[in-house]
């Protein structure tokens, strides 16, 4: 099974993008971030597939989710849903036989810090009540946080800045040690460079000066099935790439 999320940074201005990987790729589950679109401003070409039982969570020119999952996959229609914390669109649910997979956005903190906080330990709780009912989950999404100084390249480490703030780090690992692995790194644990966020310009993609900040977050037992992740660093537009994580 592959599990794919990618903050596409404008669904209208990457539909063709997305389009193309879908058909390349072909990913089981789908998660997508920074939609900036309204519903009905999803392309016809995504918001009409087929292929994919598709749930599509925005609201305007900022923010928005989208979960989509392969029929062939997931035969039976997942339900859908948003937890009580979703706030801006931000987080889509679908719970699938015996998986929980989550589409997550969490704010960048620039101008309301306090909302992201909030937002991080609201996650937490909803992780810690979904593993006490025996949920497995997939939480994948633009999380806005870096775990350690080794997210982040050496250039731009600043411990002041938001994405790499004490407080931040210690609540991404509260929602962490709810029963959550973080794939990505559990694969590569000592990669100084596994990045997923460029800042735009200076041609830092190129050069590979960037954060960890996209992350496929899963329950220990689902977990333990992951055989690989992958940054697709050389693919698309958007100033984030997409990352895949296969399982078992």
């Amino acid at each position: 099974m592959k599990i794919a999320t990618w903050n596409v940074n404008g669904i209208r201005a990457r539909s063709a993008q997305v389009a193309e990987w879908l058909e390349r790729d072909r990913p089981d589950v789908v998660c997508l971030q920074e939609l900036k679109a309204t519903v009905a401003q999803v392309p016809v070409t995504l918001a009409g597939r087929q292929d994919y039982w598709c749930r599509w969570h925005g609201a305007g020119p900022y923010s928005g989710v989208a979960l989509l999952l392969r029929k062939e996959r997931f035969p039976d229609a997942p339900e859908f849903g948003h937890p009580d914390f979703d706030f801006e669109t931000r987080v889509v649910t679908a719970a699938a036989g015996e998986l929980t997979l989550a589409s997550i956005y969490v704010p960048n903190g620039g101008k309301d810090y306090a909302a992201k906080l909030k937002f991080l330990g609201d996650l937490d709780r909803w992780v810690a009540a979904a593993h006490d009912r025996g949920a497995r989950l997939v939480l994948c999404g633009d999380v806005n946080v870096t775990r350690t100084d080794l997210d982040v390249h050496p250039k731009e480490r600043r411990p002041d800045a938001i994405g790499q703030k004490p407080d931040e780090r210690e609540l991404l690992e509260g929602v962490l040690g709810r029963g959550l692995v973080d794939v990505g790194r559990t694969l590569d644990p000592e990669n100084p460079s596994l990045f997923t966020w460029w800042p735009p310009w200076r041609q830092m993609r190129q050069r590979n000066i960037g954060w960890r900040i996209d992350y496929v977050l899963a329950s220990a037992d689902v977990a333990a099935g992951a055989r690989a992740s992958r940054v697709q660093a050389d693919y698309g537009t958007s100033d984030h790439a997409p990352v895949v994580a296969t399982f078992a």
